[in-house]
């Protein structure tokens, strides 16, 4: 289903000349307006007269985490405070939190390209959303909210936890989609199972997941045993929440929301832009926005473009799917690993429960060491320990092969790694502790 055809199917040069209207409004507005970039622009030597190409962003300054950090919590408003009408910000766990203030205007967008975002996954009026994604500060739950809501469907406004009663809803109002974190929706799984539920027998059919990376084997996981189709979206807090981008029916990247998102990917060294095609960090720049619009932030997202024509019918421009993030990538012995790599292999190993930690520490020889946990499945717990011992090994050296760095593989019961109702923390690297 394509909610919006007239902009989602929009030809491109028409879509172009679009974006760089809205750039060049965009830089005059946070020239006149916020002094942070005012002197980000006065420091790079250009003025907006000086965009007079949509390639001319390259010449424009970034802005990052630090940034908005520093200029807690007003400081790149763009537009009086009166006119703010709702607050997201992320969890602020590491200092400041980054904030997002949004006028009315803003919030129509969020409401349309959420709209466009769940149309992608199937969701018409008819349906019936069961919405656990966080609510409150965290965009999640709203975002979904607003967008199920503008298409006609039913929400049931969950948010995250209480898994039973989770289940409990999903069977007696007769859900028809999903929207969580991906690992929540593989816990939900996994507690339907011990609780004697067919989830099969519901006619939940499909759901929109995000706010984490994952894999196309975790993917198949949740496909598997919520007999659904499991489509991927992405989003954050500093753009607008949710609904960036998204996957459609075809399941071949997503499809980024540009008429108000412009994309880049630049090579996270340098800065400088990649061709199209190649893989590196991506950028925005939220051309519409009213309340705290960005220029040429950085996400440390690690993707790239997928310029063929999608099946689909829209003309937006796709990104493949999530490797990680900048930050989340694990250099091991001069190696680099993103966590997603370690899962993607790991889906692939018939034994195991899709439940992983990865801890990384130092040891006595100043070498990296890595131990990947793995729970496993119950009868091969009930099995002899040579068998334990078998799937340790394979698993190890499936490891090898795939990442081409030794992994030490710990074996544990189900159900003993720490499940998460919000984002999954699969990473603990005691070497920064």
């Amino acid at each position: 289903m394509i909610f919006n055809p007239d902009a989602e199917c929009m030809e491109r040069e028409a879509r172009r000349k679009l974006q760089l209207a809205y750039l060049k409004n965009l830089v005059e507005k946070l020239y006149a307006t916020v002094p942070f970039y005012r002197r980000k622009m006065d420091e790079a030597g250009i003025r907006p007269v000086d965009v007079r190409r949509l390639e001319d962003i390259s010449r424009l300054p970034f802005t990052t985490k630090d940034d908005m950090r520093e200029n807690y919590p007003h400081g790149l408003l763009a537009c009086p405070k009166d006119r703010i009408v709702e607050v997201h910000m992320s969890s602020g766990t590491t200092g400041k939190p980054v904030v997002d203030e949004y006028t009315q205007h803003d919030i129509n967008i969020w409401r349309e390209v959420m709209a466009r975002t769940l149309a992608g996954g199937g969701c018409t009026k008819d349906d019936i959303v069961q919405n656990c994604y966080g609510y409150g500060l965290f965009t999640g739950g709203p975002g979904a909210h607003y967008g199920a809501m503008t298409i006609g469907a039913e929400v049931l406004p969950m948010s995250s936890g209480n898994t039973a009663r989770q289940l409990m809803v999903m069977q007696d109002f007769g859900s028809t989609m999903l929207t969580c974190t991906p690992s929540y929706a593989l816990f939900m799984a996994e507690e339907a199972a011990a609780a004697g539920i067919d989830l099969h027998a519901l006619p939940i059919s499909k759901g929109c997941f995000g706010a984490e990376p994952w894999s196309e084997n975790m993917r198949k996981e949740i496909e598997s045993r919520f007999g659904m189709k499991a489509y991927d979206i992405y989003g954050l807090t500093e753009i607008v929440g949710p609904g960036v981008s998204f996957e459609c029916e075809a399941q071949d990247g997503l499809h980024i929301n540009e008429d108000f998102f412009y994309p880049e990917i630049i090579d996270p060294e340098t800065g400088e832009p990649l061709p199209l095609g190649e893989k590196g960090e991506l950028v925005f720049t939220t051309l519409t926005k009213e309340g705290t619009p960005l220029l040429r932030y950085r996400t440390r997202d690690i993707t790239y473009f997928m310029p063929e024509q999608c099946s689909c019918g829209r003309t937006t421009l796709k990104m493949h799917r999530l490797f990680g993030r900048t930050d989340d990538m694990l250099i091991i012995r001069g190696v680099n690993v993103f966590p997603s790599q370690i899962e993607h292999a790991l889906f692939e190993i018939e034994g195991t429960e899709p439940q992983y930690v990865i801890v990384v520490d130092r040891g006595a020889t100043h070498l990296d060491d890595v131990e990947l946990q793995v729970e496993v499945k119950q009868e091969f717990f009930s099995d002899e320990t040579k068998g334990l011992e078998s799937l340790r090994a394979r698993i190890e050296g499936v490891m090898k092969s795939k990442l081409q760095i030794s992994v030490k593989v710990k074996l544990v019961e189900p159900k003993t790694i720490e499940r998460s109702l919000g984002k999954a923390q699969r990473v603990i690297d005691k070497r920064k502790i």
